[in-house]
């Protein structure tokens, strides 16, 4: 097997592991709380303290790669990642486990960086847009799997066992990233935090605003979104739920044809449609009403997963283009600390608007006033993708294949 290709197997598997302790803990919420004899607010935390260990290493990735190295720091990693998981799952209090959760953060938070730059390292600029469809499908499954993970492992065995039962992969990935990562010198350069020059980068500056405006607000989109259809529409909670299905079915057609697409289209036609059809989904939320058929309500989800993620596949093949071999580092650590920041602030923007609409309008008509906006923020990168040039960006990539 080529070195590129363990290098790449190596990043997917920690970034699975990293997706899939994000999402699998609120399953076991109702378990903890009685555990524990907590409040939802409280076992919030548990989930809250993974993500803010993860948020808050990515900016020292790109110093601490420069002074270890990527294997080292990977192992250490993921030595961290082991150890809090084993913590958390023998926590004998909630603040206990929150903080082995933080910790534990901490370790995968410098996985996905740190091998995110080794792996594009390894790859021609044609030859990325193949492995960001490999890295947005893994996004795509671990999200399915772990609530359904986590279900079963608490309803047969113990909710500590979400905790252990990744534990076996982590250690594969360890013991792979021991045998098959190769000691490279650190890159060279001076020793910093995130590295914010990047940004005079026209392509990295576009694509991290296209996950500000696309992604980003579909997460908060999601949560409003819930709750609106099962108090307006009067749709059930598994109702709901279910509309994951086809969301996820759409975005895996269209993380496909990005592979397939993007080294012939360039980002602009792409960003363009995929912008139109996530705001045309989003507005559409506006027309849901307890008569809606449910088949409408399906349709919306799916032009929202086929946006959605045709923007989000494309951002990630495009940020790194025009990205230096030995920038790649502190390019990895801005792109992916403006990953978490779009889901963070989507979410948190548009409980904010509509908060403020609800003091103003009605309940329906202030949900219907946050995705109308929302569709318009969707709606932004378009403006940016016009202006893009896209046939520089289809020369450079026809170049690197001749």
């Amino acid at each position: 097997m080529a070195y590129r290709s363990k290098v790449a197997i190596v990043f997917l598997l920690g970034f699975f592991l990293d997706l899939i302790n994000m999402f699998i803990a609120s399953v076991a919420f109702p378990t903890m709380a009685v555990a524990f004899h907590s409040s939802a607010p409280a076992l919030a935390w548990v989930s809250n303290g993974y993500i803010a260990g993860m948020t808050l290493v990515i900016p020292f990735s790109a110093l601490i790669t420069r002074r270890l190295g990527a294997k080292r720091l990977f192992i250490l990693s993921l030595t961290l990642f082991c150890v809090a998981a084993t913590a958390a799952g023998m926590s004998d209090s909630l603040n206990h486990l929150i903080f082995w959760r933080v910790l534990q953060g901490a370790g995968g938070g410098l996985l996905i960086p740190v091998g995110q730059a080794l792996a594009w390292q390894q790859f021609k600029p044609h030859e990325r847009a193949g492995l960001s469809t490999a890295v947005m499908l893994v996004a795509l499954l671990a999200p399915a799997c772990a609530p359904a993970l986590g279900g079963v492992l608490i309803q047969f065995f113990h909710w500590r066992w979400i905790f252990f039962a990744p534990l076996p992969l982590a250690v594969i990935t360890l013991l792979l990233a021991c045998l098959w990562l190769k000691n490279e010198t650190a890159p060279p350069g001076p020793a910093r935090l995130l590295h914010f020059p990047l940004l005079s980068d026209p392509l990295l500056r576009f694509s991290m605003l296209v996950y500000l405006c696309v992604p980003g607000i579909f997460i908060g989109v999601n949560v409003v979104g819930l709750f609106y259809l099962q108090s307006v529409a009067k749709m059930t909670p598994a109702a709901t739920g279910a509309l994951m299905l086809p969301w996820s079915l759409a975005s895996f057609i269209a993380i496909s044809a990005t592979g397939k697409y993007f080294n012939r289209l360039g980002p602009r036609p792409l960003i363009i449609t995929g912008g139109l059809l996530q705001a045309a989904g989003i507005a559409g939320l506006t027309t849901v009403s307890a008569a809606t058929p449910e088949s409408l309500t399906i349709a919306l989800f799916v032009l929202m997963g086929a946006g959605g993620s045709l923007c989000s596949s494309t951002a990630q093949s495009t940020a790194f283009l025009n990205v230096a071999f030995e920038e790649m580092p502190d390019a990895s650590a801005l792109w992916n600390f403006n990953r978490q920041l779009s889901f963070f602030l989507g979410a948190t923007l548009l409980a904010l608007i509509l908060s403020t609409l609800q003091q103003v309008f009605t309940p329906t008509q202030a949900w219907h006033g946050v995705f109308i906006l929302s569709s318009v923020i969707t709606l932004l990168p378009i403006m940016s993708a016009l202006r893009l040039n896209n046939h520089q960006v289809l020369m450079h990539l026809h170049k690197e294949t001749s």
